[in-house]
């Protein structure tokens, strides 16, 4: 018990002049229920951004895992009650001070109209100041460096005086089960022990106040920096909230209940305006390519082909419906339907495209930077919609100078097609800049339906560049789409000089883009 007690203590702060053992210390300055801590530990388990931002922080000043989910109480609770000092580990003060100061801040009320009872926003808050004041304690704007070593010889202070505390009560405890002639000079040792861990805590709760009190002017100092550290992150939450709802209606539920995954995205969004400006962009393109779609598809001439076995009663037999009007033959009727053996006709109507792998390659050299590459990635997002729906697998392939290195992502491997968020995010982020070059993707598209064991997939290259093909490229390149049956839909960013005969000598289908606007990319939606 006493070593579960130590490990438990050495992972967190200690208190200001106490006289309580210091193995019974918590670390935490705001009173919280096992509710709260089970949550925030979920939130962190599922946050890598919540995790790496705790583990910089332990390296540089100590417990400042445990200041987070103070930060997490403090926006998520109605009601803040904070723990006395000599319930508090006294290398925590700094901590103390912060949050008071966190309290007086005027955004610190706006902030909380988002969070409280929200353990999503509440997590995402604590991760976004949390990040503001470690920020603004690494550039020593809060205290400074002889400040931080203070908290950490306290700490290590600690540490020995509950080594000291446990050996004296272990040796008390001895002093009872030894027999009477050796009893006494046991419990003079015992004594002994007992005074020296009793000095060892004086001194500490002397030190303790001495570093409480100087941090605390120091900070009052500097309380600007986080008055404005905690008016950001009021900001950085009302914003990301709207973006949020966005994002989360491209992709539904497919970022799971987990409030962890969700703050990611909070985090993302938050932390890249492109990713806003992508998600506005790709809602319009989905709208629209729905709308078309149902418009130009809605009435496709189909012709009796064959007759096969299924459940669809539109499309049923006359043989069968006559099944229904017989008393003893309905039941019968009622389970080939729920088996789906029922005899309906099977019709065959004109394919708009093939049904394998559709692949796209994206250019993300420095010349797509800005607009083009908002717009071009907001159409590679709407064709995954577009493949999801039909039950096509999808892969983009980011590509920029021959030496970048090629990033190959499957966007929908789950089951039925479900889209992964966690890669459409890292593709939608991905940018590395650089030149072109356009055979090294293609062959990197061609190799994925070569292996796909689907044929007639499809290819959408993507790029505002000029690039030369070797001429005995281009004709393998050519055998091998004739013996896939692949198609490849070229689209042109032509913002300047461009020239689309280079593009034409592997493309079936060459489109120009003049305006970067959601219209922009209906013909391409048309041809899925």
């Amino acid at each position: 018990m006493k070593k579960t007690v130590q490990k438990q203590w050495l992972a967190q702060p200690l208190v200001t002049g106490t006289t309580r053992p210091a193995g019974d210390l918590v670390p935490n300055w705001i009173e919280a229920d096992t509710y709260d801590a089970a949550a925030f530990a979920a939130l962190v388990r599922d946050s890598p951004s919540l995790q790496k931002l705790a583990d910089g922080g332990q390296k540089l000043v100590p417990h400042f895992s445990a200041f987070l989910f103070d930060l997490y109480a403090l926006l998520y609770k109605t009601t803040i009650a904070f723990r006395t000092a000599d319930q508090v580990l006294a290398s925590a003060g700094l901590y103390r001070v912060i949050l008071e100061t966190i309290l007086r801040a005027p955004a610190l009320a706006v902030l909380r109209v988002r969070t409280v009872l929200d353990e999503r926003q509440s997590g995402l808050g604590a991760l976004l100041l949390g990040e503001q004041i470690l920020s603004l304690l690494r550039s020593e704007r809060l205290i400074n460096r002889a400040h931080m070593l203070d908290y950490w010889n306290l700490h290590h202070q600690e540490r020995e005086l509950v080594e000291l505390q446990e050996q004296a009560s272990s040796a008390q405890q001895l002093v009872e089960s030894i027999s009477e002639p050796k009893r006494a000079t046991a419990a003079q040792l015992a004594d002994q022990m007992a005074r020296q861990a009793a000095l060892l805590q004086r001194n500490h709760a002397l030190k303790a106040r001495d570093v409480d009190r100087t941090a605390r002017e120091t900070l009052e100092r500097h309380s600007k920096h986080i008055d404005k550290s905690v008016a950001l992150t009021a900001v950085a939450a009302t914003d990301t909230e709207q973006q949020w709802q966005e994002w989360q209606d491209q992709w539904g539920g497919r970022f799971g209940q987990s409030f962890g995954l969700q703050i990611e995205l909070g985090k993302r969004l938050a932390d890249n305006p492109r990713l806003q400006k992508l998600a506005r962009l790709v809602g319009r393109m989905r709208a629209q390519a729905s709308a078309l779609r149902q418009r130009t598809f809605e009435r496709v001439n189909q012709e009796v082909h064959a007759v096969t076995r299924g459940r669809d009663l539109s499309r049923l037999l006359p043989c069968e419906l006559v099944s229904l009007g017989s008393p003893w033959r309905r039941r019968d009727f009622g389970r080939r339907l729920l088996e789906g053996t029922l005899l309906q006709y099977e019709l065959r109507g004109p394919e708009q495209c093939g049904r394998g792998p559709l692949v796209v390659c994206l250019d993300v050299s420095s010349s797509m930077s800005g607009e083009k590459e908002i717009w071009a990635k907001a159409v590679a997002l709407t064709l995954l919609d577009i493949a999801q729906r039909q039950k096509r697998l999808f892969r983009v392939i980011c590509f920029a100078a021959k030496e970048t290195p090629l990033l190959e992502l499957d966007l929908n491997p789950g089951e039925r097609y479900a889209v992964d968020p966690h890669k459409v995010l890292d593709f939608a982020g991905y940018f590395p800049g650089g030149g072109t070059d356009f055979q090294k993707p293609l062959e990197a598209a061609v190799a994925c339906l070569r292996s796909a064991k689907y044929r007639r997939g499809d290819i959408v290259f993507i790029t505002d560049g000029e690039c030369q093909f070797d001429t005995k490229w281009v004709s393998a390149f050519h055998d091998e789409k004739q013996r896939l049956g692949f198609r490849v839909f070229a689209v042109l960013i032509d913002v300047g000089s461009s020239n689309l005969a280079p593009l034409a000598q592997v493309a079936d289908r060459t489109t120009s883009i003049r305006q970067l606007t959601a219209e922009a990319g209906a013909p391409l939606f048309l041809e899925f």
